[in-house]
């Protein structure tokens, strides 16, 4: 497995700037930004492109999907990070600057629920129970393990979660919640995942949640939550078998890339990205995301040389959309 530096996500995303040679005026530069969901593979990609074309830079920021689509639509950089689709909001705003865009799924992730080692009385949790702890409603009332489920323990809960410029924030409240954004506010909020595993490693009482890669790297500091959609259902835990499969459901989810179609006019542009479609599956698996079949990416790089831009998502975030849902909407696209 490629290993990323999770604990030093803010210093390696600004990876481009560090080193003995600084940028310079001559210096070709491939400018990402985005999702921190997406960010593993993008900066284990950015990393190997970088040893294969010596004289090109990809930086590589964390501002959040949302963080990311303002800099996209604002020409600020030639790629975002996206860990949902791009909202109806966001194409306006990019329609407005005249921003054109290919989207590229790179991904399936698992949005992974996570709690402390130490707590041993969740064995598993009900979409039902994850959304008496997260509607908006809960906020400063419902405070305590046994308000969710009176088996549970008379302590406080502690809860930490993606913030609003995220992706992830969107997709879970809209899979959780049942509307996007719509969540109580007294919570631990961050869109740096690392700033969410160290709280939940930290507090016996934590509950949280972010992407997969995130708890994969450290699975010595938290525990996943196997999830239970419906009752009667089995709980499920997050893995890349269980996303293969259609198991892992409401909080299976494809991620992207998007890219400017100015951009690709730049050499550096394109190259990065043809590199990053040949690589995209490797790189996925190695940070224990899954890779999708091999005609989505080869749905991408046909798109993108057809000048099929927009998205096949109709400017909403959807819930429960499966590989094989995907491929399908790309070979039609």
């Amino acid at each position: 497995m490629k290993s990323f530096p999770i604990k030093s996500i803010l210093a390696t995303s600004a990876l481009a700037f560090l080193g003995t040679v600084p940028l310079s005026s001559l210096a070709q530069v491939v400018k990402v930004d985005g999702s921190s969901t997406v960010f593993p593979i993008t900066e284990g990609i950015a990393e190997d492109f970088q040893k294969a074309n010596k004289g090109l830079k990809v930086t590589v920021g964390v501002s959040g999907t949302g963080g990311g689509f303002k800099k996209f639509c604002r020409d600020e950089i030639d790629v975002t990070n996206a860990s949902r689709p791009i909202l109806a909001s966001e194409m306006a705003l990019c329609k407005t600057a005249g921003v054109e865009y290919y989207e590229l799924p790179v991904a399936f992730d698992a949005l992974t629920v996570v709690i402390n080692p130490k707590n041993n009385w969740l064995k598993q949790a009900t979409v039902a129970e994850l959304k008496t702890m997260w509607e908006p409603s809960a906020q400063g009332k419902i405070t305590r393990w046994n308000q969710v489920n009176p088996t549970w323990p008379d302590q406080p809960i502690k809860l930490f979660g993606a913030g609003a410029d995220s992706g992830t924030f969107d997709y879970f409240t809209e899979a959780i919640v049942g509307k996007a954004k719509s969540s109580r506010g007294d919570f631990t909020a961050s869109e740096d995942d690392n700033v969410l595993v160290q709280g939940v490693a930290g507090d016996v009482n934590a509950i949280g949640y972010f992407g997969y890669a995130y708890y994969a790297e450290n699975t010595g500091k938290l525990k996943a939550l196997p999830i239970v959609e419906k009752e009667g259902k089995p709980a499920v835990f997050p893995s890349a078998e269980t996303v293969a499969n259609g198991a892992y459901q409401p909080l299976a989810r494809p991620i992207f890339i998007y890219v400017r179609s100015k951009s690709l006019e730049k050499p550096e542009v394109k190259k990065f990205v043809d590199y990053y479609m040949a690589n995209a599956a490797k790189m996925a698996s190695e940070v224990k995301y899954v890779g999708l079949p091999a005609a989505v990416y080869t749905s991408n790089i046909k798109h993108m040389a057809t000048g099929k831009k927009g998205t096949v998502f109709g400017g909403k975030n959807e819930v429960g959309v499966s590989i094989d849902e995907l491929v399908k909407r790309e070979a039609k696209m």
